[in-house]
């Protein structure tokens, strides 16, 4: 196809580099300093003119072979040196570098000149707070002005006669004239520069200001863009651009001046929310206080509220009666209606009423503004009153709050870090604790590991506990109200209100000043069991102190590693998603994915409206009650129809999601749904796929590197021994809830996957619980319960195995000393047996056989599971007690042994960083669980020497054979009616299988709930939809499984679009298509896999691209947006889409009138032979 000649691969011609690309500078001293590329050219011509002489001279075959490797050497380490063999090395030792070596990596052409350039008009300083600034503004220093706009000034002093030529024009600017300073203000007037700090890791770090002209050599930065930026002014530098042309300053006004970005892209929260001062400020005025001067006073308008504070008859946080103006707005036609209304407040939230947006009621400021509910607050102006009224809000908001934190004085002193008295008692019982502990394990009650996990436990639990005494004791304290009575209120302790509003400071931080430091970690991460008992205030003795500092350098060293490791995962899910764009409105797809609240062990983690904002919907929503529609297919639903599902307890709704688009390339805006920056439907020509690899990557170096083992927090949670119900309503069991009722007539859970909802009166799943297998059910299928009621109870520390047939037990391999050993409690001189490891049997034919038991009827005849011919086998994992005896009684439900759940090995949880580059690489794990194959019933064959067989028997009756290593843990048993895909060996689950086993819905949402796990725990809020895009990158291959009479070979992985595109055309020519399934691929695998070799040749394994490339006569359409940025074009998304569009118009027209010229030209000719033919025939007549 690509009609490549192989036997061009061998050289005959040397191309050779201009010599200005590999120049030789004569140094002073006589010597010269050459480029690599001299050396190694000069090594080619030598060996070729030495080859050459020889062949001449008939030199013996020996030497003359010699000489032709060296010759094949010397080129090979020019095209690119140490690929084959050793590196050349030039006289310093160092090889040189080839041609390969200056395209590749980060220094390398494509990443260092061709995506990355330097650019002129630009410059960079230290920046510092502006607070007088506006939003859209910036302080920039005159000389830096004067620098960067040289050329305009020019210009305009030209223009106004005031110079006769530029070189004039530059004496009169370098001579600082005043003129000049009058003209530079012209020039800047309206003209927006943007201002940038690295590191950009999303597109807020770039933003547009108007600059206002300084004196000083600082940037002035507005204070509300430092979260955007991730600024402080601690000595953060700052680079400025300027935009030239008119389209580029049209550009960075309209979409990149900062009071038009004040939403975050990653979520769509608002991103100009207050912080530090400025909550700490406006918490304070709006606290209230018992009994404060003035209290109880009536005032008639805020004129008189204003009066009597300046007087000081009342203070800020005194509660009074206000008559407050407020506006409501009409939504149709914008026009205010003042009305008056009454409320009891205090007088600091009725001053602050002054600055409310027409449209908001005063019922939103009547109460304590801490962070959360500021941010509230903005995002309530921004969807009431729009951006403009938001963006002017919100810088009153901080200038009321510089001013009121200025004007209340708070700060902190040693005094405010109140040590609770209760301190030393807790910390004496806890010691008394450990001593005990100390004494078991030198009895040989418990082990090693549990004495340390019970003494890291109690120390975290008495940390705690002081914590909870301190903060209550600060949280509150005491006041005499007007008649005099004793009742407490919250406290004005400063400490407590910089951590309460949110401003700094968290209860950890306080805890540490107050309370005690606590337990502390060793650089591996495990947690040292002696804790620090003393606080900052009281001071750390010299061992305390050094245990604290090995825990802080931990801290510094894995920071530093984290960011190279995040900023990696960034650039892989840029570059994998870098030519996902919105191409097209609506792709016209029914298709889309069910939307439930995401809830976890009974707790709604993520609610139904938050996932289903700003989608489309593809069914119409119908409301419970009447059954009528609220919302057609192909509504946008915003906040108020959230709302309302909410209100009306719908608890499913299917949305459209990026994965379904059918767009062939680029998403259709309809599928992707609000622009969550915008807070409108996207437009066409956004950069989706970019703006979600920076939503992703950009959090990622909040993300930890690895889970810390925390004794204290994590084993405290593992002990989970029941659910119980969190709301009134009915029990449902799910279907895959399988139980039987036992001798006590008690129901125990036999189904590894069965969960109990309760449902509400109307229906509606109000929480679900998972119950494990061997759990006790508590309540019955169908039955009411209320709020606190038991729902399932387990043992917490052993996983029980049950039989679920009654019989006899017959004891199959169980022999002792051989398969199982005989354990004697030394304390209660019971005895057990246990199941020993296939590896620690002696040396005899026991390596392969399994305890187990098989159990036999009145008959003496093996049971056998109903409607097969297979006998109940029940087989124990190593480490099992066997609780029965040999030739026992049981009964159905009856719990034949117990794995003890210390001995279980807790699989190692990859957290934080690595987790998610992890599901991302789409990275088998290490010891994968397996998924059923096919929905059938379980039975075990014959076993082999280390394997155990597994077989499943489908409903047509086919048997599938699994071979299963012994000391894998299996989650079913014989007899089991397991359902395609489902886990039946123990471990995690490998994303290939879901996709192979459950398609791509499933697939799609294990990596979205598995990559919005870590984020969630970490407090970071991503939207579903930027995870989705991704997955969408990663299954855009397929790979054909029948070619058809496509032009494909089976087995051929090609893009999807094109896929569909041979199909297209195959069923349009009557023709069979290709078959083809889904697969996934991780991020780099994608990024390598695309069609354009520009673009994966500059993202890594440069060399073996291109070569690909080259050897197959590759061709780049240009898609993506690296492609044009490497090659110099405007990139087809944004402002570029509508260059290209017209572009490809203009190419499709003249293609056009060029094929109706050459069709004119062709009648033309033909009519003109025709006549030139006739003249002939009549010239022979004649």
């Amino acid at each position: 196809k690509s009609g490549i000649k192989p036997e061009w691969m061998i050289l005959e011609v040397l191309p050779v580099l201009p010599p200005e690309l590999r120049p030789l500078v004569p140094l002073d001293g006589g010597r010269f300093a050459t480029s690599d590329l001299n050396d190694l050219y000069r090594r080619v011509i030598n060996r070729n003119n030495r080859l050459k002489r020889l062949l001449e001279l008939k030199a013996p075959e020996i030497i003359v072979r010699n000489e032709k490797r060296m010759l094949q050497e010397s080129v090979d380490s020019l095209l690119d040196n140490g690929r084959r063999g050793k590196a050349m090395t030039g006289a310093n030792k160092r090889p040189l570098k080839s041609l390969a070596d200056m395209i590749k990596g980060k220094g390398g052409r494509f990443r260092q000149n061709l995506l990355g350039k330097r650019v002129d008009y630009s410059g960079r300083s230290v920046i510092v707070v502006g607070p007088q600034l506006k939003l859209h503004q910036c302080g920039l220093p005159k000389l830096m002005a004067l620098e960067l706009f040289k050329p305009f000034i020019f210009n305009k002093l030209e223009l106004q006669g005031l110079a006769t030529t530029i070189k004039a024009a530059k004496k009169m600017v370098e001579s600082g004239e005043p003129v000049v300073w009058d003209i530079l203000e012209e020039v800047i007037r309206q003209h927006p520069v943007m201002l940038n700090r690295a590191p950009t890791l999303h597109r807020l770090g770039i933003q547009a200001f108007e600059p206002v002209l300084i004196e000083g050599k600082a940037i002035q930065l507005h204070p509300l863009v430092c979260a955007a930026f991730n600024a402080d002014f601690d000595g953060d530098q700052m680079a400025v651009h300027v935009p030239l042309s008119l389209e580029a300053q049209l550009e960075a006004r309209s979409l990149m001046l900062a009071s038009n970005n004040v939403l975050f892209p990653s979520n769509g929260d608002p991103s100009i929310v207050p912080s530090q001062d400025i909550v700490l400020g406006l918490y304070y005025a709006t606290r209230e206080k018992i009994n404060g001067k003035g209290e109880g006073s009536f005032f008639t308008d805020l004129a008189e509220v204003h009066r009597a504070y300046e007087n000081r008859e009342v203070e800020l946080q005194t509660r009074v009666t206000v008559r407050v103006r407020e506006f409501d707005v009409n939504a149709e036609t914008g026009d205010k209606t003042p009305k008056l209304t009454r409320y009891e407040t205090t007088v600091g939230r009725a001053l602050m009423s002054e600055i409310l947006p027409a449209g908001l009621s005063f019922s939103v400021l009547n109460k304590p503004l801490k962070k959360k509910e500021i941010s509230r607050l903005i995002n309530l102006a921004f969807r009431k009153c729009g951006l403009r009224e938001t963006v002017i809000f919100a810088d009153k908001l901080m200038q009321t709050g510089f001013t009121l934190a200025t004007r209340a004085g708070l700060s902190i002193a040693i005094d405010d870090m109140v040590v609770p008295p209760q301190k030393e008692e807790i910390i004496r019982s806890a010691e008394r604790e450990v001593k005990e502990i100390e004494a078991q394990y030198t009895s040989g009650l418990v082990t090693q590991g549990e004495r340390y996990n019970k003494v890291v436990d109690i120390w975290g639990r008495a940390g705690d506990h002081v914590g909870k005494v301190m903060m209550e004791q600060l949280a509150t304290e005491q006041a005499s109200d007007r008649h005099g009575r004793e009742s407490s209120q919250e406290s004005f302790n400063s400490i407590w209100m910089m951590a309460d509003s949110g401003a700094r400071g968290s209860v950890a931080q306080i805890r540490q000043l107050a309370g005690m430091r606590g337990l502390m970690a060793k650089p591996d991460g495990s947690i040292i069991e002696t804790p620090i008992t003393a606080n900052f205030r009281e001071g750390l003795n010299v061992l305390q102190y050094f245990i604290s500092t090995h825990g802080a350098r931990k801290g510094l060293a894995d920071t530093a590693l984290k960011t190279a490791n995040s900023g990696y995962l960034t650039r892989r899910l840029v570059d994998v998603t870098q030519d996902l764009v919105v191409t097209e409105d609506d792709c016209g797809t029914g298709n889309g994915v069910t939307m439930k609240a995401l809830v976890e062990g009974g707790e709604v983690i993520e609610a139904l409206r938050d996932r289903i904002l700003g989608r489309v919907i593809t069914m119409d929503v119908l409301s419970p009650e009447t059954q009528e529609v609220l919302y057609s297919v192909g509504h946008l639903l915003d906040e108020d129809n959230v709302d309302q599902i909410e209100a009306l307890a719908i608890d499913e709704v299917r949305v459209r999601t990026p994965l379904s688009c059918e767009t062939r390339y680029g998403l259709c805006a309809k599928c992707y749904g609000r622009d969550l920056g915008r807070g409108v439907l996207v437009n066409a020509g956004e950069a989706v796929g970019v703006i979600a690899a920076q939503s992703i990557g950009e959090p990622g170096t909040q993300l930890t590197m690895r889970t810390f083992h925390i004794g204290g927090a994590a084993s405290r949670a593992a002990v989970a021994s029941g659910v119980e119900a969190k709301s009134n309503g009915t029990v449902r069991f799910t279907s895959t809830m399988r139980y039987v009722t036992n001798a006590k007539s008690e129901q125990v859970a036999i189904g590894r996957s069965g969960e109990v909802t309760i449902v509400d009166d109307n229906g509606r799943e109000r929480e679900r619980h998972k119950v494990p297998y061997g759990a006790t059910l508590l309540v019955a299928d169908g039955k009411q319960v209320k709020a606190g009621v038991q729902l399932a109870s387990w043992d917490p520390l052993t996983r029980p195995i049950i039989t679920e047939f009654a019989g006899t037990v017959k004891f199959e391999n169980v022999e002792e000393g051989v398969t199982v050993a005989r354990q004697i409690d030394e304390v209660t001189g019971l005895s057990t047996l246990v199941v020993i490891d296939a590896k620690r049997r002696g040396p005899t034919a026991a390596k392969g056989v399994r305890p187990q038991v098989k159990l036999l009827n009145e008959m003496s005849d093996e049971v056998k599971i109903p409607g097969t011919e297979h006998s109940v086998t029940i087989s124990f994992p190593v480490g099992a007690l066997i609780v029965v005896r040999d030739a026992q009684q049981v009964g159905v439900g009856e719990v034949l042994a117990r794995i003890p759940t210390e001995s279980q090995k807790t699989r190692d949880i990859t957290g934080g960083l690595p987790r998610v580059a992890e599901l991302f690489e789409a990275r088998s794990p290490k010891d994968a669980g397996m998924l059923a194959e096919v929905t059938g019933t379980v039975t075990f064959g014959k076993e082999t020497k280390g394997k155990q067989r597994l077989i499943i028997t489908d409903l047509e009756g086919e048997e599938h054979e699994f071979l299963i290593s012994k000391e894998k843990h299996m989650l079913v048993h014989d007899g089991q009616v397991v359902n395609k895909g489902e886990l039946i060996v123990d471990g995690s689950a490998d994303p290939h299988d879901i996709l192979r086993l459950l398609g791509v819905d499933a697939l799609a949402r294990y990596i979205v709930d598995e990559v919005q796990d870590v984020y969630r725990l970490q407090g970071v809020k991503i939207n579903d939809k930027h995870i989705e895009v991704i997955v969408r990158q990663m299954l855009r291959r397929v790979q054909t499984t029948d070619p058809g009479d496509a032009p494909f070979i089976t087995g051929e992985q090609v893009e999807r679009s094109e896929m569909l595109d041979e199909n297209d055309k195959a069923i349009a020519e009557g023709k069979r298509p290709a078959l083809y399934e889904n697969i996934l691929l991780g991020i780099t695998k994608a990024s390598l896999s695309t069609d354009s070799f520009i673009s994966a040749a500059s993202f890594q394994e440069t060399t073996r691209v291109l070569t690909e490339a080259a050897i197959m006569g590759k061709k780049d359409d240009l898609r993506g947006l690296k492609e044009n940025v490497i090659v110099g074009r405007l990139i087809p998304a944004g402002t570029g889409m509508a260059f290209h569009r017209a572009r490809k118009e203009k190419e499709a027209a003249d293609a056009l009138e060029q094929k109706q010229l050459a069709e004119m030209e062709l009648m033309a000719t033909v009519e003109g032979e025709a006549e030139t033919g006739a003249d002939e025939s009549a010239e022979v007549a004649e």
